[in-house]
């Protein structure tokens, strides 16, 4: 299927120069929707994922059900301050500056078999300091999985150790 209609491109946001990929077009029509997730689950069905983490917040909108479709626990991935017990934190560049996440310091176990997923790889950073909080906590990346990849950004250079899976690329 072809999803790329469904994501579309507004220019001058969030600040001048900046071409943001909406995905609401996409959440808007569940046979889109569902493929994309079908895609995802598919590509790592046979990892022995252990449990999927997914960044704020759009991230969520796919690792939350791609986690319930593999039948796995959900780790969730947040920005600096906004999980409520003990945590450990990564700092990266982002496109628009800097940005810290942070994650709970018992999500992850020593062994585990962790898929991260966000909703765009665009230089690669976000994903980068996800991996490394997972294995900080001695986990384990089987994979990092995207809707949208900015390959002209050439974010798998920053991801070589890791298989990156994206759906659509730009």
């Amino acid at each position: 299927m072809d999803v790329k209609p469904y994501i579309w491109s507004v220019k001058d946001f969030p600040k001048p120069g900046i071409d943001f990929k909406d995905i609401t077009p996409l959440l808007q029509e569940p046979a889109a929707f569902r493929w994309c997730i079908q895609q995802m689950v598919e590509r790592f069905r046979t990892a022995e994922v252990e449990k999927v983490a997914a960044f704020d917040a759009r991230g969520f909108l796919f690792g939350v059900v791609v986690a319930y479709e593999l039948g796995v626990p959900f780790v969730a991935i947040r920005k600096r301050g906004k999980l409520p017990r003990e945590t450990i934190s990564s700092y990266y560049e982002a496109e628009y500056g800097g940005e810290t996440v942070e994650v709970h310091t018992d999500a992850i176990q020593r062994g585990e078999r962790v898929l991260l997923i966000d909703d765009v790889i665009a230089l690669g950073n976000c994903m980068t300091a996800g991996a490394q909080l997972i294995e900080r906590l001695g986990g384990v990346v089987v994979g990092c999985c995207s809707l949208i990849e900015f390959a002209t950004m050439r974010p798998p250079e920053r991801l070589q150790e890791y298989e990156v899976v994206s759906l659509v690329q730009y």
